[in-house]
């Protein structure tokens, strides 16, 4: 049986693409974090959706991130997830690399979804950097 997480960050994914951050928003702790890029975090919803509003225009709007292998390890009401992240976009010359190994963190909200506390799609890669 599939993981309800995985559903869950198609939905995210799915919102990204569609540049639907107001909902997008929704999928993440008040307290949120969000890795822009290796040394830049967003904390909270309001400078996460600014950040993926300009990540949004950086890949001139045609961002389509897409999950492949996906590991999830869960404990009580937290999750890590480690997924192969793919992402797309009419911008080919980022100085990122367009596949990750992302490592996300969820907690399950008092109604009993989940949410995301940790958004790192660089992964252990923020190690090297």
């Amino acid at each position: 049986m599939e993981h309800a997480l995985k559903e869950f960050i198609k939905q995210c994914d799915l919102a990204i693409k569609q540049e639907d951050f107001d909902t997008l928003m929704n999928y993440y702790t008040d307290d949120a974090i969000l890795v822009i890029k290796p040394g830049m975090i967003a904390r909270g919803k309001e400078e996460i959706k600014t950040a993926f509003i300009k990540i949004a225009k950086y890949f001139n709007n045609s961002l389509v991130p897409t999950q492949g292998e996906m590991i999830i390890l869960e404990a009580g009401d937290t999750a890590l997830v480690i997924s192969q992240t793919f992402l797309e976009a009419d911008k080919n010359d980022s100085e990122y690399s367009m596949e990750r190994r992302a490592t996300y963190v969820f907690k399950k909200s008092q109604q009993g979804e989940w949410i995301c506390a940790i958004d790192n799609s660089y992964g252990t890669d923020l190690v090297n950097k």
